[in-house]
């Protein structure tokens, strides 16, 4: 039944995006929802009434928000932006009540807000098409390459070994996301939405770093995460993690609105004091994560935003700082391995590198499957553990390893289509193309060491957004 699944839901996946024609698109969004249903149902047995009666119960407010969206299809990115980050603190399971209940400890759950707002989303597209209602053709810059590469991801199910966390990754990420992406790409694109996203972006990261920062000052994790618990109570610093469950999360979100007060504030869209106090902030509450992989996000993108927007001396100093920088880590780098390990200097993640390309080596067409690269990489591992203590944290490893060197070319050609559509975005309009690029940039280099540039519903609303943009554009030039 889950390999049924997977199949439509790489067909649907394709419908949902390249086709012009509304009853493709509308087949696309029924294969789809059949395809997560069915891998939501696969191996768990039979539902409970508790559940099925609070599935039932969460269509009127789907139902309900499908109306606003009829009547203000713009209103979804922002919908969207604004539920992303959002991991209700709850369980689903027989042993409450009412089936769910308040998670253990204030551990954090699933995106239901997510899945609230695209689900409805999905049905208002739906409702529009039905009526004979025309749709925008998302570019193909952006459709081919994600409807390619998503369908050869839900593919991959066929041969996994992890079958398990390939039905988690397609029902609960990759087949959702790829909807996010259509409904957002064909909402109308108003010429107050750059703001609003803007604003939203800077508010959402300032409140993450509000909290952050309340964490430090009280010592105290508002959500409780095990493995950064056990970390803070014998290390000599406090990481916090905000409303997220690991730091490095929080770390990526806040890079996000710093990034965007850069692009702003670089084209003296924000005062240059507003601009210095948010970045204050936002840095300060992104201090306290201690997330590296974030440090080198925020990094990425100052250097970028640089090498696009400036003048030619600035371009230069920028260069040798980075010359410096770069020396200098290097050779604080190779002080401590000298003096240690290189799999303790790393925190383990050369270890988990090495083992991961050896999988990628044993398996170079078409890699061991979606969900399968820790399972595949534990065995071949001499260390025991379980096989979270093996993922890569690497995105193009880890895809290099589950989906050979056909996902890798796949991989390349989404991100080689997502640059052209950025560019094209930015000569049409250079603050909000380069915000928008800063954004991706964050997200991407973020994902180099830690992974979830796919589980990220910020990277596929970056898809969405420039897809909605360049047919507004298309449409103007039309007209």
């Amino acid at each position: 039944m889950a390999q049924l699944a997977a199949c439509l839901g790489a067909l649907g996946a394709v419908l949902v995006l390249v086709p012009r024609r509304r009853e493709a698109t509308l087949a696309g969004l029924i294969l789809v929802g059949v395809a997560i249903v069915l891998l939501e149902t696969t191996g768990r047995g039979h539902i409970s009434h508790s559940r099925a009666a609070l599935e039932v119960a969460a269509l009127p407010l789907a139902a309900v928000v499908a109306a606003v969206f009829v009547r203000r299809p713009a209103l979804v990115p922002p919908a969207v932006l604004l539920a992303a980050p959002f991991r209700l603190p709850l369980s689903f399971g027989s042993s409450h009540r009412f089936y769910v209940g308040l998670a253990h400890g204030g551990e954090v759950g699933r995106l239901l807000p997510l899945y609230g707002i695209v689900a409805a989303a999905a049905l208002a597209l739906a409702w529009k098409l039905l009526r004979g209602g025309n749709q925008p053709v998302i570019v193909r810059e952006i459709s081919v390459p994600v409807s390619a590469f998503v369908a050869f991801d839900s593919m991959s199910y066929l041969w996994t070994d992890s079958t398990s966390a390939a039905r988690n990754l397609l029902a609960f990420f990759v087949l959702p996301f790829v909807v996010l992406v259509a409904v957002v790409a064909r909402s109308p694109f108003a010429a107050w939405l750059p703001r609003v996203l803007a604003s939203l972006a800077i508010g959402l990261a300032c409140l993450f770093a509000g909290i952050g920062l309340i964490e430090e000052a009280t010592r105290r994790l508002l959500f409780y995460t095990p493995p950064v618990e056990v970390g803070n109570a014998y290390s000599s610093f406090f990481r916090v993690t905000s409303l997220f469950r690991d730091p490095s999360l929080y770390g990526r979100h806040v890079v996000l609105g710093i990034s965007v007060v850069l692009v702003l504030t670089w084209f003296r869209r924000l005062r240059l004091l507003v601009g210095a106090l948010l970045i204050g902030l936002l840095f300060a509450g992104l201090f306290y994560s201690y997330s590296q992989s974030s440090f080198a996000a925020l990094f990425a993108v100052g250097l970028f935003v640089v090498a696009i927007a400036g003048d030619r001396p600035v371009r230069v100093l920028a260069t040798a700082v980075t010359v410096v920088i770069l020396a200098a880590g290097t050779a604080y780098a190779a002080d401590k391995i000298a003096t240690s390990s290189t799999q303790r200097v790393t925190s383990d993640r050369s270890r988990r590198v090495e083992l991961t390309a050896r999988v990628f080596v044993h398996h170079p067409i078409v890699g061991v499957g979606i969900g399968s690269q820790p399972l595949a990489t534990q065995a071949i591992s001499v260390d025991g553990g379980p096989p979270n203590l093996f993922v890569s944290h690497t995105t193009p490893l880890t895809v290099a390893a589950e989906l050979g060197v056909i996902g890798l070319a796949l991989y390349a050609f989404l991100l080689a289509g997502v640059g052209r559509a950025l560019d094209r975005i930015r000569r049409s309009d250079a603050t909000f193309g380069l915000a928008l690029a800063a954004v991706f940039v964050a997200l991407f280099v973020h994902a180099l060491f830690y992974a979830g540039f796919f589980e990220d519903p910020l990277t596929w609303l970056v898809l969405g957004v420039a897809g909605s943009f360049l047919a507004a554009r298309a449409a103007e030039t039309a007209s």
